[in-house]
């Protein structure tokens, strides 16, 4: 019998680090316009992570102009994300911080965790 899960298995991006739920990341992204091709940052918390073999994903929320909360959900194993960054992780409690969309300000403030 044929293993499908070997054949279609890829290997992680290693541009990306370990993540966490609650760190501050900026993602480069490549976005193809046209025939060019350049890349873009998206910076903000990590409030979620989906683990599931090819299917492994995390989701960045930041805030937009206007207090507008905008979320992006990249795939660890996709070719298109140049690397990421980890600018600083956060002491957290939770696995998904799905409390933070309704919070502005202050009150989305995460503690940073010092190793």
């Amino acid at each position: 019998m044929i293993d499908l899960d070997k054949n279609f298995n890829t290997t992680k991006n290693p541009n990306i680090p370990d993540l966490f739920p609650g760190d501050s990341v900026s993602v480069h992204v490549r976005i193809k316009e046209g025939e060019r091709e350049r890349i873009q940052e998206f910076k903000g918390t990590i409030i979620r992570l989906r683990k599931g073999g090819n299917n492994t994903n995390f989701t960045v929320r930041r805030t937009a102009s206007n207090g507008i909360g905008v979320e992006r959900t990249f795939l660890i194993h996709s070719p298109r994300i140049d690397k990421v960054v980890v600018e600083r992780h956060t002491h957290v409690r939770r696995a998904q911080l799905y409390f933070l969309r309704e919070r502005t300000g202050k009150k989305a403030h995460l503690k940073q965790k010092f190793d």
